[in-house]
């Protein structure tokens, strides 16, 4: 586990390609986002952020509306995750019950019969945030775990994969942002 510096808010909100979100609204998202990982931390989950706002916290300027996590997905964890995001107002997209995800049985069955490839939870708060929980890991989570970056983000610490996994993730997925996150990511391994 690596644990760097202070990571200002203000390395989020550097503008791509001409965001169009006005630098308010997009400090309103990071407080949000920053709320939900400080809540997972008070709970001791076992999460790494993946996806953009990993991106984002290794140093690449991305914006993002949604969290992407991959978590331990022992019953335990998982159940702590979805308590956590209930009590933070967050409910399911799909019209299930959320503990539901935290057993391992369930989650297999939805994975299979409705190839569910993330979880999605949604907040009902005036800034809209969803949290993607990964069904499966692309990676053996303890290894992963243990080579994590925790990022000090406006006080919170905030576990993120490690850069090179989220490269491979993001080449894995192939979508053009992706590629371009990998490419930027690849970058800053670089320079």
């Amino acid at each position: 586990m690596r644990v760097l510096q202070t990571l200002p808010l203000a390395t989020w909100v550097r503008r791509r390609r001409g965001s169009i979100l006005p630098r308010s609204a997009i400090l309103r998202l990071m407080n949000a986002f920053l709320e939900v990982f400080a809540a997972l931390e008070s709970a001791q989950v076992r999460y790494l952020v993946v996806g953009g706002v990993a991106a984002a916290l290794h140093g690449v300027p991305r914006m993002t509306a949604d969290i992407d996590l991959a978590i331990a997905l022992d019953d335990d964890n998982a159940t702590r995750v979805i308590e956590v995001l209930l009590d933070l107002g967050f409910a399911p997209r799909a019209p299930v019950n959320p503990l539901d995800f935290a057993n391992e049985r369930a989650r297999e069955s939805w994975i299979r019969d409705k190839s569910l490839t993330v979880f999605s939870l949604q907040s009902a708060s005036p800034i809209p945030v969803e949290v993607d929980i990964l069904a499966t890991n692309p990676f053996d989570f303890e290894t992963a775990w243990e080579a994590r970056t925790v990022k000090d983000v406006g006080g919170v610490s905030v576990n993120v994969v490690d850069r090179n996994r989220l490269i491979e993730m993001k080449e894995r997925v192939g979508r053009p942002v992706d590629l371009e996150d990998a490419a930027a990511l690849k970058e800053l391994s670089d320079g």
